[in-house]
């Protein structure tokens, strides 16, 4: 087998060529709009890419806000922002109430200074001394702990309401991290999974694997895409269901998923990979209803180590290589990396079309 190292390929700089096409589009570069760049740029819905592209260069606004309401829901992005915007206002709130009790503070400490003085004060006899300062700092103890004990009630509200607004925000994350088809993470939260490999102590034993489904615009072709739908929500639940539970699983784009498996060796992934590719193999795949058979759908599996990568571009790389030859050596099986690999790198890197 030849060593020969293959030329390092270098991944599109996605996020720059999202920002290029909405400058193009004088679209105004705000997290929503982003979101709904985002996604028609890695084709994981095509008829959103569709409708965006039919905007042109006049899309305003609302348009766009439109499409988000459509494709989205509540659309993720103006709801985080909201939310965002909420917590600001509690924190200022709490800011506001912090400064009030150093107000408070510096005036007892200014009564107990008075206090001070006249106790130390040679004109004035013993008796009024001590009634002075005993209903002096009588007054002030008590204003002073009825504050504090109105700044904690206030605080604890705002304890509250503030982390009522973060579960709100880490459920629009969440939401807005999965494939609203098949409920795994989706190509965002996997781009941000895949780059904190290289800044944990995993990644001497973490691995990237990228699965694509055999054949799959026939099957869209044959039966339409509600079929080919329901099919890639099943291969999700097979690849989740055939993993442990700590590895990460997403749908990257079209009929592509992605496995990011940490702790273990290149041959037990290959292990966990075969056990995938196995599980679908056997899954069945027919309408109960017509007897229609739709399978049997098999997978493509291809995996790097992330120790033998210098960054997440080059694990990507070198994954999306061994899946390539995975595919062209015949399809369903597993191919882990090995140097001297080699791919046509003129086809495209987001979907297979074979």
């Amino acid at each position: 087998m030849s060593t020969a190292t293959p030329p390092k390929t270098q991944a599109p700089d996605v996020a720059a060529q999202i920002t290029y096409a909405m400058r193009s589009m004088g679209v105004a570069p705000i997290p929503r709009n982003y979101e709904l760049f985002y996604e028609a740029y890695i084709g994981s819905n095509p008829s959103l890419t569709r409708e965006l592209a039919a905007l042109g260069s006049r899309a305003n606004q609302d348009e766009l806000d439109a499409l988000g309401e459509q494709y989205f829901g509540s659309h993720q992005g103006r709801a985080i922002e909201n939310a965002h915007s909420k917590l600001i206002g509690e924190l200022d709130g709490l800011l506001r109430l912090l400064q009030q009790e150093q107000t408070s503070l510096q005036s007892y400490n200014r009564l107990l200074g008075e206090t001070y003085h006249r106790i130390s004060s040679k004109s004035t006899n013993s008796a009024d001394i001590l009634r002075s300062a005993i209903n002096i700092l009588t007054e002030a103890t008590g204003s002073t702990m009825a504050h504090g004990e109105q700044t904690v009630v206030k605080m604890s509200e705002r304890s509250k309401e503030m982390d009522e607004v973060r579960r709100e925000l880490d459920e629009y994350k969440r939401i807005a991290n999965t494939d609203s088809l098949t409920r795994i993470a989706n190509r965002r939260a996997f781009d941000e999974k895949l780059a904190a490999v290289y800044t944990s102590d995993a990644r001497p034993l973490a691995a990237l694997v990228l699965a694509d489904i055999d054949n799959f615009k026939k099957v869209n072709d044959a039966y339409g895409h509600p079929v080919g739908d329901k099919i890639l929500a099943t291969v999700a639940t097979v690849i989740r269901s055939n993993v442990r539970k700590d590895c990460f699983v997403a749908r990257t784009g079209g009929e592509e998923f992605a496995i990011i498996i940490e702790g273990n060796t290149a041959e037990e992934i290959f292990q966990t990979c075969e056990r995938v590719r196995s599980a679908l193999e056997t899954t069945p795949f027919k309408n109960s209803k017509t007897g229609v058979n739709y399978g049997p759908i098999t997978i493509s599996l291809g995996f790097a180590m992330a120790a033998d990568a210098e960054d997440a571009g080059e694990l990507y790389a070198k994954s999306d290589i061994a899946l390539y030859c995975a595919k062209n050596a015949g399809r369903n099986r597993t191919k882990p990396y090995e140097d001297g690999m080699k791919k046509d790198f003129t086809k495209s890197w987001l979907i297979y079309k074979r």
